[in-house]
C-alpha cells in the first residue's frame, strides 16, 4: 500500500509530536528514571506524568503561549502581609493582563485578593483601668 504527500507528511507531524511531548517528560517535567519495583506504581507514575504533559499542551494549545511563558506568569503574582494595631491581613497584588488572560484562557480562577486576615486580639487594645477610687 503507497501513501500519499498527504499521509507521509501528517505521520512526520505526529513523530514530532510524539519526540517533543518525550522531550517535555524529561525537561519541562523534570521526568527522570524512577525505579519502581511494583506494576501500579510504575503504572501510576506514567499516568501521572502522561497527564502533567496532557495539562501543559491543554494550556499551550488555549493560551498560544509556550509552557514557559506560562509557568512564568504565576510568579510574578506576589502576596503583600500588611499589620496594623487592627490586625494582619495578607493581599495578592493584582493580576497582570497577562496574567488575567491566562487564567481566562484556562478557564481558571485567579487566586483571591485577601488569602488570610488576623484580627488583632481586642483583649490587648483595651486600655488598662487603674485602680479605683
Amino acid at each position: 500500500m503507497l501513501l500519499s504527500p498527504r499521509d507521509v507528511a501528517l505521520g512526520y507531524k505526529n513523530l514530532l509530536e510524539a519526540e517533543r511531548g518525550f522531550r517535555d517528560l524529561k525537561s519541562t517535567l523534570g521526568l527522570r528514571p524512577v525505579f519502581h519495583r511494583i506494576e501500579p506504581r510504575i503504572r501510576a507514575h506514567v499516568r501521572l506524568a502522561w497527564l502533567a504533559l496532557l495539562l501543559i499542551r491543554l494550556a499551550e494549545r488555549r493560551t498560544g503561549m509556550t509552557w514557559a511563558s506560562i509557568a512564568r506568569e504565576p510568579s510574578r503574582q506576589h502576596a503583600v502581609t500588611l499589620t496594623g494595631p487592627a490586625g494582619t491581613v495578607v493581599q495578592a497584588t493584582d493580576p497582570t493582563d497577562a496574567q488575567g488572560s491566562t487564567y481566562r484562557a484556562c478557564d481558571i480562577t485567579p487566586p483571591p485578593r485577601i488569602t488570610s486576615l488576623h484580627p488583632a486580639d481586642q483583649r490587648k487594645r483595651l486600655p488598662r483601668r487603674g485602680p479605683q477610687a
